[in-house]
């Protein structure tokens, strides 16, 4: 049976424009609503520790205003954890986080305090909230993430895309996304990707068929200084529609 796929469009980088300048706009919340009425199936934030983007406040008008899901980016914290069961997004995704960093480099490291991890998920899902966990696109981790109770796993995209747009051979890395979104299909999963992805990587990355759900962000905020929001994201539904 045919898997229906999601788009879940990331407005981070609507708050990066607006604290630039320190002002009340582009408003992520705006942005936000745009995008549901654009055909967006979820909407994702990620609250940094160092809130360089997306702020308190953005979280809590967005999560009461929103009528599509809210997927929660947050660093595997006792702080994020606290808000996290305060404000009740629909999703949680654990990322990893560090500080000097420009953008997330990569998958979770799952043999890193692990217990804590899994408790954190443990007392997430007992408030209903559906759990996510970013990950490199290997067997051992999709293992490890259906061992320690996730409810779905968010393959990292990053390495293909950047191996794509410089024009090198993608083959060995593409088939790693497969096998681990295959495999993690097949242990009860549900399985997502996302980071990096434009038009034409989302095209094949797409195509493997038990990826369920796309989280895309800068490419989408970047198309639309062009194209508009609401066009932009309605060519990523088009692709992911086939």
């Amino acid at each position: 049976m045919k898997i229906k796929k999601r788009l879940g469009v990331n407005i981070d980088h609507v708050a990066t424009i607006r604290n630039a300048r320190g002002e009340k706009y582009p408003n992520p919340l705006h942005a936000a609503l745009v995008a549901q009425k654009s055909g967006a199936d979820s909407i994702t934030i990620h609250l940094r520790e160092d809130r360089r983007h997306i702020k308190d406040h953005d979280l809590r008008i967005i999560k009461k205003k929103l009528k599509i899901p809210l997927n929660l980016e947050m660093s595997a914290t006792k702080e994020m954890f606290k808000i996290a069961i305060k404000h009740k997004p629909n999703y949680v995704c654990i990322v990893p986080e560090k500080r000097q960093e420009i953008t997330t480099e990569g998958g979770l490291n799952l043999h890193h305090k692990i217990n804590f991890l899994k408790q954190i998920i443990l007392n997430l899902k007992k408030k209903n909230i559906r759990v996510a966990l970013f990950i490199e696109p290997k067997i051992s981790d999709v293992i490890i993430s259906k061992k320690i109770g996730a409810d779905c796993v968010e393959l990292h995209t990053g390495r293909y895309c950047n191996l794509f747009n410089n024009k090198n051979k993608t083959k060995s890395s593409f088939l790693s996304i497969k096998k681990a979104a295959i495999y993690g299909k097949k242990i009860g999963l549900d399985v997502h990707a996302g980071h990096g992805l434009t038009y034409d990587t989302l095209r094949h990355i797409s195509k493997i068929h038990p990826i369920s759900e796309f989280n895309i962000g800068h490419f989408i905020i970047a198309e639309s200084i062009f194209i508009g929001l609401k066009k932009s994201i309605k060519k990523f539904k088009k692709i992911i529609d086939g």
